[in-house]
């Protein structure tokens, strides 16, 4: 019988309640914060890491995952008893941690090469962030508690990961254009004419989709946005971060236009927020 190990990094903003019942291991993204070094997720709470965000001097910083920390996950999982160890990791075009678990994952086997036929190492790119994949970590790990193989699981998330869409707006651009990393967003002009990019990831990469002109219109077009591509029947997600006015508008908007709850509002986590700031709200949704 399969015993199935899900891991997942911190950047996929699964809250703490979901990975702790569903024992999902979630890797930590180490942040320096001045003196300090913070386990991303672990060491905070999402409202204190946009506290100290917006406090700072400077823009904190945030390491890869190295492929050390992979090996000791695979080999703890496979002298554990698992059979199978499923993990989804960020985007590989916009981190070396994907690759990292690939190179641990061919260390391993390099090592243990009697593993080969009896623990199976699964690794899915998820080419996005944020639940775009926490999402599918869960489901997965929910499956797997209901009896499901571990192909039938893992074609479940990287069919997940292949459609979803995480469509949002950065509200304040100041992180984006210091940290660099959403491409699409450090390169907007715009704000002195009151715009506001509405983004996405297409294949790994950024993307603007449509500006709008002012925060007001920013929740009517991704609640419409989400209306028109959702796949019927599918669940939505909402992401917050610290501006309540606008999250609180994008709910009612998509209550009224989806008719029915969202599967899950969830807060975006220290990663997420060092490079988009915290001041934004989206939609997740399999299109």
């Amino acid at each position: 019988m399969a015993r199935i190990k899900f891991t997942t990094d911190s950047a996929s903003d699964i809250p703490a309640p979901l990975r702790e019942e569903l024992n999902i291991q979630v890797f930590p993204f180490p942040i320096a914060m001045e003196d300090r070094e913070l386990a991303d997720g672990f060491d905070f709470t999402p409202q204190e890491f946009y506290d100290m965000l917006l406090a700072a001097p400077k823009i904190p910083t945030h390491a890869q995952l190295n492929p050390y920390l992979f090996t000791e996950a695979f080999e703890a999982a496979y002298t554990a008893g698992y059979t199978d160890l499923i993990h989804t990791s960020i985007n590989s075009k916009g981190s070396a941690t994907c690759s990292n678990a690939f190179q641990a994952r061919g260390d391993f086997y390099r090592d243990h090469p009697e593993a080969e036929g009896s623990f199976h190492i699964h690794i899915i790119d998820a080419l996005n962030y944020t639940m775009g994949y926490g999402w599918a970590v869960v489901q997965g790990a929910k499956m797997a508690a209901g009896g499901a193989a571990p192909q039938e699981i893992v074609d479940y998330i990287q069919d997940w990961v292949d459609h979803v869409r995480v469509v949002f707006a950065p509200l304040d651009l100041r992180f984006a254009k210091k940290s660099g990393r959403v491409s699409a967003a450090a390169a907007f002009v715009g704000e002195a004419l009151g715009l506001k990019p509405i983004m996405t990831f297409t294949d790994g990469e950024s993307k603007i989709l449509a500006k709008v002109r002012g925060e007001r219109a920013v929740a009517v077009k991704l609640a419409e946005m989400c209306k028109n591509e959702r796949r019927p029947g599918s669940p939505y997600l909402l992401i917050q971060g610290n501006n309540a006015e606008q999250s609180g508008k994008l709910l009612e908007l998509c209550r009224q236009e989806l008719g029915e709850e969202p599967a899950l509002s969830f807060r975006i986590g220290g990663v997420i927020a060092i490079n988009a700031g915290p001041n934004l709200i989206g939609v997740v949704y399999r299109a």
